[in-house]
């Protein structure tokens, strides 16, 4: 196998989670919330989607 394609598999980056409406960083998916790093839990599973 082939060294840089070792190295290549791992730089591929994952997918930008949905945008905080406030600051429009991307926000983790953690147990039915929505969590902006700066702001804290912005949606939770109770909330309306838009």
């Amino acid at each position: 196998m082939d060294d840089d394609a070792g190295r290549n598999a791992c730089a591929i980056e994952s997918p930008k989670g949905r945008p905080c409406p406030f600051c429009g960083t991307s926000m983790d998916h953690r147990h039915c919330k929505y969590v902006c790093p700066e702001h804290g839990v912005v949606y939770d599973c109770s909330d309306t989607f838009w």
